[in-house]
Formats: C-alpha cells, structure tokens, sequence
C-alpha cells in the first residue's frame, strides 16, 4: 500500500493531509484564509467605509505606506530568491509605494512624510515589522504578505475608491486616491491568474506550504488590528462622565427679576424705592415749568 503523503506541521482550519485538500498554492491560501477574510471584512471600519471621513482616509493611507514600503523594499532586495523571483517579474505592475506617496501629498501637503509617518496606529508599525522580520528570517513567508496585500488590493480597489470619492467628494480625476488604481494593469482577472499560476509553480517542500498558510492567516490578522486601529483613532470620545456630572449639578444662575412674596399681591418697585420716588416728582415738576415757558 502506498504511504499517504502529510504535511509535516498542521496547517490552519485543522487540514493535515495533503490528499484532503486541493494542490494549488493559490487555492490553499484562500481555503485557510477563508474566515479570517471574513472576520477582516466584517470589522466596523470596512462596513462603514460607504460613508469613511476624512481622517480615517489618511490614516488607511498612512498605514498602507508604511506596509508597502516595508514589502517592496524587502521583495526589491530579495527578487532573485527562488521562492519569490516569480512573483516578481511583474512587481513594477503592482508596486503601490508611488501612488501612495501621491495620495499622502495631496491629503496632508508638502510635511506629508513627518504627518503620515507619525499618524500611524502602534498596530501599523506591527505590520511592517513583522514584514521586515519573516524577509530575514524564512524569505518564502513573504509570498503570504504579497499575496494578501497585491491581490487583494487589486481586487477590492475599485469598489474602495469609488465609496471613497463618493463620501468625501473627491475630484473625479482621482486626486488623493491613485493607490486603489492600477493604471499598469490592464485586465486585472487575467492579471490575477497569471500571478496564481506563477505561485503554484513555486516548488516548496510540505513543510514551507504550511508556514506560507499560517503566515497568510497572519497576515489577515495584523489586518484586523490596524483596521480596529483606525476605528479606534477615529472616533470622537463622548464627554468624561465626571464632566457629565457637572454639568448635571451645576445650580443655575440667580434670576435677575424681582421675586414674586408667597403672600399678597406683588410689590411695586417705585413704592419699594422713596428716593426714586423724589427724582421722579422733581423731574416731573422740571418738565411742567417748562412747559409753562415754552407756553410763554
């Protein structure tokens, strides 16, 4: 009888054998991924970006600058890696660094680069390390971060952008909003297949097919938390509750007309006031004598 051929580490959703699951790379990753894709599209952020403001825009931008500047600049210095160089013949189509570069200009002006970088969630900064990490570490690892951020970005881009340009008016030319275009790609379902096809010829041992799986689960992940990130930063917080409490036992100011006596009628304020009494009957007296003149 012939031996089963298994995956020596588990991979992710509890698939052990490699007979139980489809042979492609591309296939196993979006099997593994499946939920956590899930759970990424589901967070509030990406429910409400129909009506996204301003500030949560630039910080989405900020936080993709900051992982794409991480990713091409360790793909750049690792293209000719035998698990990677497939992937990268075609990453001047992909590469998002410029775009967003463009975007981050028009949004926060000429200082972009001190604003952007210091506006980023802790979750962000997570993000590119862990890039920066698995590139030094097991290079294979970067196939899960390319696959997650390039095509899924190719894919949702369009949608994103319009939403986008649609909540915030935005130019119609695409102003503030070049990262979700991929003016390098011309048909991107065609596009997307050859990039699938080049992952499942990469030869990797059972082993490393795991790791790249678990990593793209990662990947998701880290997703997850800069997008709850971003929620967080952009959300006004209602009053402290103390400042609440003042407000509600604040005594009101005293009022400023006269104060009605629980008994009898109201008092007069000319007969509460004798000398006010006085210069009302001298002026009045002032005034009848002139009269009297100007009869004259």
């Amino acid at each position: 009888m012939e031996n089963q051929k298994t995956v020596t580490s588990p991979t992710p959703n509890g698939i052990n054998s490699i007979d139980s699951m489809p042979r492609d790379l591309s296939e196993l990753i979006k099997l593994s991924t499946q939920e956590v894709h899930e759970r990424a599209e589901n967070t509030e952020f990406m429910k409400g970006f129909h009506s996204v403001t301003l500030t949560q825009l630039k910080l989405l931008l900020s936080s993709l600058y900051t992982h794409y500047s991480a990713l091409e600049e360790e793909l750049d210095r690792l293209s000719s890696n035998p698990c990677l160089s497939p992937l990268c013949i075609s990453r001047w189509q992909l590469h998002r660094v410029a775009a967003l570069q463009a975007d981050l200009r028009y949004h926060y002006g000429a200082d972009w680069r001190n604003e952007a970088v210091l506006a980023v969630p802790a979750a962000t900064r997570e993000y590119a390390e862990r890039i920066h990490e698995v590139a030094h570490s097991n290079p294979c690892l970067l196939i899960s971060h390319s696959y997650t951020r390039y095509l899924g970005d190719l894919s949702g881009g369009q949608v994103l952008r319009r939403l986008a340009q649609r909540s915030l008016a935005l130019p119609p030319t695409g102003e503030g909003l070049s990262f979700f275009c991929f003016p390098e790609v011309s048909h991107a379902g065609r596009f997307k297949e050859l990039y699938r096809a080049r992952m499942n010829s990469l030869e990797l041992s059972d082993l490393a097919r795991g790791q790249v799986l678990q990593e793209a689960q990662t990947a998701f992940l880290l997703n997850v938390k800069v997008f709850e990130a971003i929620q967080k930063m952009s959300v006004v917080p209602p009053p402290r509750s103390s400042e609440n409490g003042a407000l509600r036992n604040r005594v009101p100011p005293p009022r400023t007309h006269s104060i009605q006596s629980e008994k009898g009628p109201p008092t007069s304020s000319l007969s509460a006031s004798p000398a006010l009494r006085l210069v009302l009957a001298l002026c009045f007296a002032v005034v009848t004598v002139a009269v009297g003149i100007y009869a004259l």
